[in-house]
């Protein structure tokens, strides 16, 4: 086995929870940062689910890419599979994403559309008013909201929709 990439667009890019070797800006072709995921687990429950990121059809994302050495690289697949795939909402997938150094294969996860996790396209208002109300085992969406916007800004990162409900929520 080479090195793994790994591709992080939300909670990955302010706390992806392994070692790596290198970090670099990166874009995925083919899908865009959503809040497109109902959390039955980490930011809400079934009975009250929270909101967060997925990476749904269309588009392209821009985030971060992670170089992980090949002698861990089963043990990061192990750990991210756990913690991204609790009620298997997400689908991994090895996708070509872009760097400035040039095109790399990376495992990342994406939203599964038939999964009854799925929330779709979802009103700025609603997302929102979703967000203020979960609370999970990772801890409060509100949280997850404010983290990934402040690294986001950090970066350099425009994201409009994510922005917008950051508004909604935080005024």
């Amino acid at each position: 086995m080479e090195d793994l990439w790994v591709f992080g667009y939300g909670s990955l890019m302010w706390r992806p929870g392994f070692d790596f070797l290198e970090s670099r800006p990166a874009r995925l072709y083919g899908y865009h940062r959503s809040f497109c995921v109902y959390s039955w687990y980490h930011r809400g429950s079934e009975e009250n689910p929270g909101l967060v990121l997925g990476l749904d059809q269309g588009g392209s994302t821009l985030g971060r890419a992670y170089r992980v050495a090949r002698q861990e690289a089963q043990e990061v697949i192990e750990y991210l599979d756990a913690r991204e795939m609790v009620t298997a909402v997400y689908q991994p997938i090895a996708a070509p994403i872009h760097t400035e150094a040039g095109k790399v294969t990376a495992r990342s996860y994406i939203a599964d559309r038939k999964h009854p996790q799925y929330a779709g396209k979802l009103p700025y208002d609603l997302q929102a008013e979703i967000i203020r109300k979960g609370t999970g085992h990772s801890g409060i969406n509100t949280d997850y909201l404010a983290s990934t916007v402040k690294h986001l800004d950090e970066l350099g990162i425009t994201d409009g929709p994510l922005h917008s409900v950051h508004e909604l929520v935080f005024g």
